[in-house]
């Protein structure tokens, strides 16, 4: 848990949304690389099972809320819901990874 907290210390601000639709890893990766590809995005993570899309920025950069969501949207997705969280992507991905176990 320390490091974790540590990870999210040190963290970019991370667009989290929820997304419904996504039923499989073709899925995910599709929107992993749409969201990729726009030049302020650090870090993308998709857990299917939990129906999130994280998105990180990069250093001094923000994310464009609304064109996360349009690419989600033009992708075939449904979002749910959007926040924004202080943890990293590295970090949400470890707390999913020990909330399976």
């Amino acid at each position: 848990a320390a490091s974790l907290l540590a990870l999210s210390a040190q963290a970019a601000t991370t667009t989290k949304l929820t997304v419904n639709g996504m039923v499989c890893a073709f899925c995910a990766q599709g929107i992993e690389k749409k969201l990729t590809a726009m030049p302020q995005t650090q870090a993308v993570y998709v857990n299917l099972g939990d129906k999130i899309v994280a998105v990180e920025a990069k250093e001094g950069q923000t994310i464009d809320v609304d064109q996360v969501r349009a690419e989600v949207k033009d992708a075939g997705y449904d979002v749910v819901r959007v926040e924004t969280v202080s943890e990293s992507v590295e970090a949400l991905r470890a707390a999913a990874k020990v909330a399976k176990k």
